[in-house]
């Protein structure tokens, strides 16, 4: 977050646009809003096991959700909203993932507004605007998180509402409201991500350090910051218990660490599409444009100079983002924790305002352009990715299961993380009982608490025994994926144990590792 207003000093573009011109900018912008917009509502993957089980534990009773949420690890604000969300609209895919749709529409238009703060005269601020809007708008990541039952868009529209919060209160001195504005942002990006501890902490900081640092005229408005920030923290405080019990036996037992400098290179360029063709392209223009808003100055019509000093336009959204993303990852390594991308996103909105702010170093407004269509071409060839990829292999899986189970038959996922999705596109009306290794549970919820001590203890022959009774006289499923962390080899030996007494096994569906979340059918008949 920005703490200083100064304006970074970039000369203004060289040209106006005249004649059809005038027209054609505004008709092209409208076009990729449009797309932006279908794309923010479009995709035609399945749930996948986060977001289904977002959207089973959201549809518990709200008396419920703490219970389920110390399990999952989660704070609760989205869940809350999802749960009043699938009230009103029902939880049907395209239902679920709308709501991460409106969030992602109300970013673009934070966007606009903070990119209206880079910028030496209201001409440069539009052009800032209007590129923030478009690298956002364009952007895969947003995109895709837009189109995810999740809390992530919901955490990048509270971090850019907090920046513009606190860079009120600055400029504007304080008052109830902007006190408030900053107080419950804080909270609220506290009960969305936990990723959110490292940036307020990192803001905080830099409050503590411009009340310190800066003239005694101008100490008073980072104070009242830390101090609205510091009531956010008090309102967390009903919540405390849950999230200490929650870093205490939950956290991703499912992923290894990676250190920190490979993790960050992964993370800034999932914000431009992944390692994929789109990413690949556009990671080195994003890169240089940050770069550029953070020590570029243009030096004429075709130069730029570098100042290693920085330029103050976006020194302080550069550093916030940095040191947050850096202290992430170096907690979560030294904690055992693994790292991806998606809980960057409250650092995303920043690394997006400094792409933008890059633009304005290129005075030619015609170079500006073509940048910003490469951009947004590209961004959009994402989207089209996104709209069209399913995430999970459970349709393929449970389309069979639905066309040919008979009722009494059973169906094992192993591990238990394939259970939410799955289950999910269980056709009811079949009749069959569904089971999660290696607690024999149903398969909506996923319990992480203390999982791979659990899994460790797990005992694949007995499981088997355990369906083999269950399904007497009747056809075992086996939906299941191998190398699962924290299970070494017991998906196997507990299929292995059900084919020693099952002979006959058919392979059905073999897992598409290609696939995020892959999986396979193993079809035993009926005794």
């Amino acid at each position: 977050m920005k703490v200083s207003p100064a304006a970074p000093t970039h000369a203004p573009s060289s040209a106006r646009a005249t004649g059809p011109a005038r027209l054609l900018v505004p008709a092209a912008l409208a076009a990729v809003l449009v797309v932006a917009i279908v794309f923010r509502f479009l995709t035609t993957s399945d749930l996948w096991l986060d977001e289904a089980l977002t959207v089973n534990i959201a549809k518990l009773p709200l008396s419920e959700l703490q219970h389920a949420l110390r399990q999952d690890g989660a704070p609760p604000l989205y869940y809350v909203l999802l749960h009043g969300w699938i009230q009103v609209f029902g939880s049907g895919d395209v239902a679920v993932r709308a709501l991460s749709g409106v969030l992602g529409l109300v970013l673009i238009g934070l966007s606009y507004v903070a990119g209206l703060r880079f910028g030496a005269d209201d001409r440069e601020r539009r052009w800032s605007a209007w590129a923030a809007v478009l690298v956002v708008a364009s952007s895969p990541y947003a995109i895709r998180y837009s189109t995810e039952a999740r809390m992530y868009m919901l955490a990048m529209v509270l971090v850019l509402f907090g920046y513009l919060a606190v860079q009120r209160m600055i400029e504007q001195g304080p008052s109830i409201g902007r006190f408030a504005a900053v107080a419950l942002t804080t909270a609220a990006l506290l009960y969305t991500q936990y990723w959110s501890l490292f940036l307020l902490a990192v803001v905080g900081v830099m409050m503590v350090l411009r009340a310190w640092r800066a003239p005694e005229l101008e100490r008073r408005q980072p104070r009242i910051v830390l101090l609205a920030m510091v009531a956010g923290g008090l309102l967390f405080l009903p919540w405390i218990s849950d999230f200490l019990y929650q870093l205490a036996h939950t956290g991703t037992p499912w992923d290894t660490p990676a250190t920190p400098p490979t993790a960050a290179a992964l993370g800034i360029i999932d914000f431009v599409g992944g390692k994929t063709v789109e990413g690949w392209s556009v990671i080195p223009v994003a890169f240089v444009l940050a770069l550029l808003a953070l020590a570029g100055r243009a030096a004429g019509r075709y130069q730029i100079s570098v100042d290693l000093r920085t330029v103050p336009g976006v020194r302080w959204e550069w550093f916030v983002g940095a040191a947050t993303l850096m202290l992430g990852l170096v907690a979560s390594y030294l904690g055992g924790t693994g790292f991806q991308a998606r809980y960057a996103a409250v650092m995303y909105p920043l690394f997006a305002l400094a792409v933008a702010a890059g633009i304005l170093v290129i005075t030619d407004h015609r170079i500006r352009i073509g940048v910003l269509v490469f951009i947004v071409a590209i961004g959009f060839l994402g989207g089209v990715r996104n709209a069209h990829t399913n995430r999970t292999q459970s349709s393929q899986v449970i389309g069979i299961v639905n066309a040919e189970a008979k009722p009494g038959d059973v169906v094992v996922f192993c591990p238990d993380q394939l259970g939410p999705d799955g289950d999910r596109l269980i056709n009811r009306s079949a009749g069959v009982r569904e089971v999660v290794y290696p607690t024999f549970a149903g398969p909506k919820l996923v319990d992480w608490v203390d999982y791979a001590d659990r899994n460790s203890r797990a005992q694949p022959k007995q499981f088997a025994d355990r369906v083999l009774k269950a399904a007497a006289g009747h056809a075992v499923w086996a939906v299941w994926a191998p190398r699962y962390k924290t299970l070494k080899g017991q998906c196997e030996s507990m299929l292995n144990s059900i084919a020693a007494q099952r002979p006959g096994v058919i392979d059905r569906v073999t897992a598409d590792e290609s696939i995020y979340e892959f999986m396979g059918l193993l079809q035993f008949p009926a005794a």
